[in-house]
């Protein structure tokens, strides 16, 4: 194959298009697969700047993508990590009520795990809770056992080596400016000259919906790029925290709260908060750009969600700019925990899709047309599901390809 031509061309090599790439070439030995990422380097993006997190499957509605393909795909990714050596633990996570008016919402939360059958569940108590946790705050909790992390960066590099072995070419540094349909063939424009392809897969992440209209489809979602700031703790406060803390998700807030993960090489991140972020792609708040910032200011979906969340919206904000605020906030689920035990640690930018009217986008969206397949919106966890969301996008593009 030509870097020119191709039968299939992925855009997008962030894991979801990585493990895509890696199931087509699994099933279709013979396709000749073209993989393009506008960035230098593969997981530049949400798969190179998260918590590492693998989840179990504790959150997500029985019935919905995320739920199914969480628990599949966490099989497949740990086999896979197995298979190259990728390490990888269980750690376990802790979900912690504070109080008792979290306790109704923590009942909830074990009803719909139990549901998604998150293997080794257990309620526990105040005394268990120190058991397992013995620096943590909590009258009760939820623990998960098998919740566990890994470094998906390693995973990516290993689904790279896995494509190319297949016989599959990876091109870094080549961005998509524009599709063209000619014929029955599309003409994709990148930064370094026309791809031919007849077929085409999007798992464009943070410009999903940008490549969705170069594509020639309307997308229904539109992304608002969401960044949070995590806090690393100093060496001495490390083992105040084994695994995973979390706090109970608050329904009235779209995202999980701030927590404390143990990473796979023992370091331990607190955070993240949640903020606008003034550029799609801006990991520190001076980044901003304008056509970003206007797009997502200038829109009445984001007007909508500001209005409906504006209370909490204004706090993150403040302690984004507050390092006493942030301890402040850490400290209701680890007490012992010192201002000066924390240290600057990495951001990342969530790709947050939000509907017409305003609400934010909760499942998995794949979709397409005749020759285009498009992850519409994959956030958490998109990682832990990546192989499952692969495999699911393969089988439909053997079906509606007419391969």
């Amino acid at each position: 194959m030509t870097a020119d031509r191709a039968d299939l061309v992925v855009v997008g090599g962030g894991i979801v298009g990585l493990a895509t790439a890696y199931q087509l070439l699994g099933s279709h030995p013979n396709l000749r697969l073209l993989l393009i990422e506008k960035e230098d380097r593969l997981a530049a993006h949400q798969s190179g700047h998260n918590s590492g997190v693998i989840h179990a499957g504790i959150y997500y509605p029985s019935g919905s993508l995320k739920a199914q393909l969480c628990r599949d795909g966490k099989r497949e990714l740990e086999e896979f990590a197995s298979e190259h050596d990728i390490p990888f633990e269980h750690c376990g996570k802790l979900v912690v009520a504070l109080h008792e008016s979290e306790l109704p919402r923590l009942r909830d939360l074990e009803a719909r795990a139990r549901g998604n059958y998150v293997p080794g569940l257990e309620s526990v108590g105040p005394e268990r809770v120190r058991e397992i946790e013995p620096h943590a705050a909590g009258i009760a909790g939820l623990w998960s056992p098998t919740t566990g992390v890994i470094d998906y960066t390693a995973v990516c590099e290993a689904l790279a080596r896995c494509i190319v072995e297949r016989g599959g070419v990876i091109e870094t540094g080549r961005a998509l400016t524009a599709v063209e349909k000619r014929g029955s063939e599309l003409v994709l424009k990148t930064s370094r000259g026309d791809v031919v392809a007849r077929d085409l897969i999007a798992c464009a992440g943070l410009q999903s919906d940008r490549v969705a209209r170069m594509i020639g489809v309307r997308p229904k979602e539109m992304i608002v790029p969401f960044r949070g700031d995590y806090w690393r703790l100093t060496d001495d406060a490390r083992p105040l925290v084994r695994a995973l803390l979390y706090p109970v998700p608050d329904p009235a807030f779209p995202f999980l709260g701030v927590h404390f993960t143990r990473r796979i090489d023992g370091d331990v991140w607190a955070g993240p908060n949640a903020v606008l972020a003034f550029a799609r792609e801006g990991y520190r708040r001076r980044d901003i750009s304008l056509r970003d910032t206007a797009a997502t200011v200038g829109s009445r979906r984001f007007v909508g969600l500001g209005v409906r969340y504006w209370r909490m919206g204004s706090a993150e904000m403040l302690r984004d700019y507050s390092k006493r605020l942030f301890h402040r906030s850490l400290r209701r689920y680890l007490p012992e925990l010192r201002l000066d035990q924390l240290a600057p640690g990495p951001s990342g930018v969530r790709a947050q899709a939000l509907d017409p009217n305003g609400s934010l986008v909760d499942d998995f969206r794949l979709g397409g047309s005749e020759h285009v397949l498009h992850v519409r919106n994959a956030p958490s966890p998109a990682a832990t599901a990546s192989l499952a969301i692969g495999r699911v996008l393969a089988a439909d593009a053997a079906k509606r390809f007419g391969w």
